[in-house]
Parts: C-alpha cells; sequence; structure tokens
C-alpha cells in the first residue's frame, strides 16, 4: 500500500473590495441605471416607423389555395395585366409570407 502525500497549500482567503456603497450611494447607482433604460426606449421609440396617418386600406377578397396553385398564378390573376412582380409582393405583404411557398388549403386575402 502506498501513502500519497500532498504538499501544504496555505489556505488564501478571498480580497474585499474596497469600494462599500452607502444606503443613498446604491439608490443613485439604481436610479442613474433605470434613467438610461429609460432614455434607451425613448430613443428606441422615436426611430420606430410607426406614424399617426392612416394607411390606405386595400379591398381584399380571400381565396384558398388549390393543389397545384402557385403564388404567382394568384397575383397575375389578380394583377389584370399591371405588373405581376409588384402583385405577387402584395399578396406577401397582406398576407405575411416570407417566400412564395404556397399549402394547399391555406387561405390567401388577394387584392380586388
Amino acid at each position: 500500500m502506498s501513502t500519497l502525500s500532498l504538499a501544504h497549500v496555505p489556505y488564501a482567503a478571498p480580497r474585499r473590495s474596497t469600494v462599500r456603497l452607502t444606503r443613498r450611494g446604491r439608490v443613485v447607482v439604481f436610479v442613474v441605471t433605470l434613467l438610461a433604460v429609460m432614455a434607451v426606449g425613448f430613443v428606441g421609440a422615436s426611430i420606430s416607423g410607426a406614424s399617426q396617418e392612416k394607411g390606405v386600406g386595400v379591398s381584399t377578397r380571400t381565396v384558398v389555395v388549390g393543389t397545384g396553385d402557385t403564388l404567382w398564378d394568384l397575383a397575375s390573376d389578380a394583377a389584370d395585366g399591371g405588373d405581376i412582380r409588384s402583385m405577387e409582393q402584395t399578396i406577401k405583404d397582406l398576407n405575411g409570407l416570407d417566400s412564395g411557398m404556397l399549402i394547399a388549403g391555406q387561405t390567401l386575402r388577394i387584392p380586388n
């Protein structure tokens, strides 16, 4: 049987910070942090794209996507000889679509 000997390692107590905040100091730090957060919120709100003007409503109809239907087909029907790509983008915007992929049975709003 062997014995294991460990060298004695002296314990070093953790050093305490020399900075100590009083109750008033903690309140000041809290208030300054709160004001900074509020300032960031106000700046973010002023940058937002919202406006006081009402948007122009688009007259729409509801279409259920059938098997084999594509967004291009639906846009070309709705465009009535106009710009199909622009109509395709309008349909995407109205329905919150990220891509042109459609699923059979999906309900879409199409401009009249």
